[in-house]
């Protein structure tokens, strides 16, 4: 497996994107507030993860997403080995529902096929409706919920 992405390239690090058009190396997605596109992540993917968010479009390794306490992780899967693969101790797997970031996730997948002529993401956006069915939202439970508390105080003012 090829490593080539690294999130973390300054400790504290705000803002950012990156997309990579191969699997990326074991703990190497550890986010704290870029935007990723990766095909493929080893084992321990979005471990400790606080911010961001990164969209995988292959293959995770296991115990992906343990410690995961902040940003959102949206996993396409072709299977179900991914559900065995993840460790939902803090997380909770959903579906992608909201228009809005259906939309969102569409154009990070096609800036990914843009910027690295990625096969996999064409095939992907190719056949968008069957493809956005098979994608799983990873939210940390946590802060699922400072999100929501975050959103109420700003419909009261």
């Amino acid at each position: 497996m090829l490593c080539v992405l690294r999130l973390r390239k300054v400790p504290g690090s705000r803002k950012g994107v990156s997309s990579a058009a191969s699997e990326v190396c074991k703990r190497q997605v550890r986010n704290s507030g870029v935007t990723a596109v990766v095909e493929g992540v080893g084992d321990h993917g979005c471990e400790y993860m606080t911010g961001g968010r990164v969209i995988v479009l292959g293959e995770t390794g296991k115990n992906f997403a343990a410690g995961m306490s902040g940003g959102i992780a949206y996993v396409w899967v072709e299977n179900q080995s991914f559900h065995s693969r993840c460790n939902t101790e803090m997380v909770e797997l959903e579906i992608v529902s909201e228009l809005q970031e259906q939309k969102w996730l569409r154009k990070w997948i096609e800036r990914h096929q843009d910027y690295t002529k990625s096969y996999r993401a064409a095939s992907l956006l190719e056949n968008w409706e069957k493809t956005l069915s098979q994608f799983v939202k990873v939210m940390p439970i946590e802060y699922r919920a400072v999100l929501e508390k975050m959103k109420n105080k700003s419909s009261i003012k």
